[in-house]
């Protein structure tokens, strides 16, 4: 049995849920989310909490896709009732980010020109001295919006700089040791 898919999801009040032609459509105060759910899988959905039911539990193919669509289908609740978060952080001598309008990010990253990068509009973004932080209720879209932004300048390894996630630990390399040629008798 998958131990993720036999949990049921809980569904908090103000959270509406309906499964229409496989499409499970998710709406709460943050919004609404919909995913298409994979024919081996059935969800059933009651007062409180729904159910992700596969026909075959021994069968290891319906057991992932049990586990996984469960697991989606929390996503999706948490994501129109809380949302989600990503933080990341820009490291650098001379390295700068501004929040240009509501839906422009202006960076400095060391390049010969400013680097620019439009917000989708279903996120949000923040500017803290040198912190961005992404908003919003889907957590994939969240999660690559973030990716592509580190994607810019990866953290390098020798003295840090570049974009990080606040919660990443970046690995940092000895430079090169320089010998004293001819140095004493």
């Amino acid at each position: 049995m998958s131990r993720v898919g036999k949990k049921p999801v809980v569904i908090p009040s103000g959270v509406k849920m309906e499964l229409k032609q496989n499409i499970l459509t998710v709406t709460g105060p943050k919004g609404s989310l919909s995913l298409a759910v994979h024919p081996q899988v059935k969800i059933e959905i009651s007062e409180k909490e729904a159910r992700v039911l596969v026909d075959r539990e021994d069968n290891k193919k319906e057991r992932a896709l049990w586990g996984l669509f469960r697991a989606l289908t929390q996503n999706l609740v948490d994501g129109v009732t809380k949302g989600f978060e990503k933080k990341l952080e820009i490291n650098g001598v001379g390295f700068k980010v501004a929040l240009q309008g509501s839906n422009k990010l202006v960076m400095a990253l060391g390049f010969s020109h400013p680097v620019e990068v439009d917000v989708p509009k279903d996120l949000t973004a923040a500017v803290d001295k040198n912190t961005i932080t992404i908003t919003g209720a889907d957590k994939q879209r969240v999660g690559q919006f973030a990716a592509e932004i580190r994607e810019l300048k990866k953290p390098e390894p020798y003295k840090g700089k570049g974009i990080k996630y606040s919660d990443e630990v970046v690995l940092r390399k000895a430079g090169k040791v320089v010998k004293v040629v001819g140095g004493g008798k």
